[in-house]
């Protein structure tokens, strides 16, 4: 991928980051949150995706993860990516945080707090945030923010998540991290808030048109971008597109419902990776590109995956880590696989 195209993509984990909303009646398969109030009407709008041609993945493996992860996080920050919580192979929490050089995985750091699952992460100015989730390998969601500063190798932490809350979405938009969706301990939810590093402050927008837990959140144009999610048994296809300069959001191109799947930026595009249907009972392996308002399908994953946590770290698009056992719980068991495939652009 040409540096001109890594300017312009974000990254993000939803943990994409991507909540655990069938798993557990206590965080989203109880659906009583009251649908959002809009102040404006939600409205189709055309997307400006340039054309998938150039784009012809050909998965390979990557060095594994030093441990199985699922319900975790990853993110890209000063050059390296960067895997955070989640829960093992043996479904207990991890708290070491692996770094990826693009070679191999190594230890730098312990997460504070005894293991989160279900977070959102984000990195912006060389600090990699790690925001809410479920705590351990439990229902119980946390407010907490820590901040892992990447120069410095040390942890400090930020403004509490206005709302406790876990299997969120975060993506960075002019250098602030919007978080979406996601579930307490009662109900998904579809809490928008907004982050500002510089001012340590959360603020509310725009809510989601719907309450979600485990969509895939990404940023393209400016705009971002909430698809897929789940509330208990229900799967949604919806995708919203946000707009931060009329604090509104409008209907883009519907995809199969979906939840925990990943997504990325790559080639001025969006590619949508993974995720679980509840409809089918499968976890999925498939690869769709946005080409203007369609979905096109790609060559699939070689290991289908919940919580397909996808980055992009120089050249290549990589898939870390997730689950490969379909209705897996918080407490999910993870698997070490790395997917990889380098584009051009």
């Amino acid at each position: 991928m040409r540096s001109a195209a890594r300017a312009a993509l974000v990254v993000v984990l939803a943990v994409s980051s991507a909540a655990c909303a069938s798993e557990e009646p206590s965080t989203e398969a109880v659906s009583t949150a009251s649908p959002p109030t809009m102040a404006t009407t939600i409205a189709p709008v055309a997307s400006s995706a340039p054309s998938t041609s150039r784009i012809e993945p050909s998965w390979s493996a990557a060095p594994p993860l030093l441990r199985a992860r699922s319900a975790h996080g990853v993110v890209v920050a000063a050059g390296a990516l960067y895997a955070v919580g989640g829960t093992g192979e043996d479904g207990k929490p991890i708290t070491e945080v692996e770094r990826f050089d693009g070679a191999g995985w190594i230890d730098v750091t312990v997460l504070p707090g005894g293991g989160v699952n279900a977070p959102s992460v984000a990195a912006v100015d060389g600090r990699i945030y790690v925001i809410g989730g479920f705590t351990g390998t439990s229902s119980r969601p946390t407010d907490e923010v820590w901040v892992y500063d990447v120069a410095s190798a040390t942890w400090s932490t930020a403004a509490a998540l206005p709302t406790a809350s876990g299997g969120h979405a975060a993506a960075v938009l002019d250098n602030k991290i919007h978080v979406i969706g996601g579930g307490t301990a009662r109900s998904t939810i579809a809490d928008h808030v907004v982050y500002d590093p510089t001012t340590d402050a959360w603020a509310s927008v725009a809510p989601l048109p719907q309450a979600e837990g485990s969509p895939a959140a990404v940023v393209l144009n400016e705009q971002l971008w909430a698809i897929g999610g789940r509330s208990g048994r229900n799967d949604f296809g919806d995708v919203f597109i946000y707009d931060a300069a009329t604090d509104a959001w409008s209907n883009g191109p519907a995809i199969d419902p979906r939840g925990t799947a990943g997504a990325v930026v790559a080639c001025g595009t969006i590619l949508l990776v993974g995720g679980e249907s509840q409809a089918t009972d499968q976890v999925l392996a498939d690869v769709f590109a946005l080409d203007g308002d369609t979905w096109v399908p790609l060559q699939p994953l070689l290991t289908p995956r919940s919580f397909a946590r996808t980055v992009v770290l120089d050249d290549a698009v990589y898939v870390v880590g997730g689950s490969t056992e379909y209705g897996s719980s918080h407490a999910s068991r993870g698997s070490s696989a790395v997917e990889r495939f380098t584009t051009e652009c």
